[in-house]
């Protein structure tokens, strides 16, 4: 209950407070490049349940069904696409899905369906039995993920074989020890990683 209160409390007041930041990043993200402010993607929530995610639109408009990673110097994004995700400012749209409670501001984040296909069982139902975060210990880790698997030969297995099974442990112990200090610290480390 506490964390769900912290949790409408700070994206309500996060999306009051960044409004003029949110209007402006759209209207570049428009100007930058052809398609939609937003970019939506399914991903798998609380309980398996499948939801919409939100996103500033980093890449070119394209139809849903492409690599699904992004890897390196990925040519599908824009140049304003660059700058959003260095900063994480694309990752801001998600107080949206905060607010609408498919989402968490602290805890595992959520995968689309084909990799949370690869969790093991017992594992998929640790990790599913919370709400998704918009950040977590593992996307601190992982903060500059695409440059790892730019220099893996295989990416798709890189990512499946190496990072993934780091990523479930740092979920599985998010779930072993949540609490709302931990959730606090976790907000300032992103904070602290996202400025440096």
């Amino acid at each position: 209950m506490i964390k769900r209160s912290f949790d409408l409390l700070a994206a309500g007041a996060g999306l009051l407070v960044l409004a003029p930041l949110l209007l402006a990043v759209a209207l570049w993200v428009k100007l930058d490049s052809k398609g939609p402010v937003l970019f939506r993607q399914v991903r798998i929530g609380r309980h398996g349940v499948p939801f919409d995610i939100y996103k500033f639109r980093t890449m070119a408009d394209r139809p849903d069904g492409g690599r699904q990673l992004t890897v390196g110097q990925d040519p599908r994004v824009t140049r304003a696409g660059r700058f959003l995700r260095h900063y994480k400012l694309d990752e801001l749209p998600q107080l949206l899905n905060v607010l609408e409670g498919s989402m968490s501001l602290v805890g595992p984040r959520p995968e689309v369906p084909r990799y949370v296909e690869c969790y093991p069982p017992a594992v998929r139902k640790a990790v599913l039995s919370v709400r998704p975060g918009v950040t977590d210990l593992a996307a601190i880790l992982y903060r500059d993920e695409s440059a790892i698997l730019g220099q893996a030969q295989d990416p798709e297995r890189a990512y499946v074989d190496t990072i993934l099974p780091v990523k479930l442990e740092y979920y599985q112990r998010y779930v072993r020890e949540r609490s709302f200090w931990l959730d606090l610290r976790i907000i300032f480390r992103t904070l602290a990683a996202i400025l440096r």
